[in-house]
């Protein structure tokens, strides 16, 4: 094995051992939240951790087969996101309260 091949496979491995403690990470924060859109955040860079493991796999295989699948979840991951920011914007949209609304004189009859 010539140098650049094993400077290739010690990155390749520090790589993958980067994404499992980020997978772990990323899992143990979606486990705990503590709110909805940490755990939205979370499951998109979960998202974005498969596409890099995939990455990884094609470059130790040196074989250009998962690109289109590496396409397709990064659409997903966006489409999702996008979905869960309209969502969570929907729901904490301020309301009118009725206090807030101008009163009426109530005239004594």
């Amino acid at each position: 094995m010539s140098a650049p091949e094993t400077v290739d496979q010690v990155l390749l491995t520090a790589a993958v051992v980067v994404i499992i403690i980020a997978g772990a990470a990323l899992l143990a924060r979606i486990w705990r939240g503590p709110s909805m859109l940490d755990r939205a955040i979370s499951l998109d860079a979960c998202a974005a951790l498969i596409i890099a493991g995939l990455g990884a796999k094609s470059a130790v295989a040196r074989d250009p087969f998962y690109f289109p699948i590496m396409l397709v979840l990064a659409f997903l991951g966006f489409t999702g996101s996008v979905g869960i920011a309209r969502f969570i914007a929907v729901r904490d949209r301020p309301r009118k309260a009725v206090r807030d609304r101008p009163r009426t004189e109530e005239k004594p009859e």
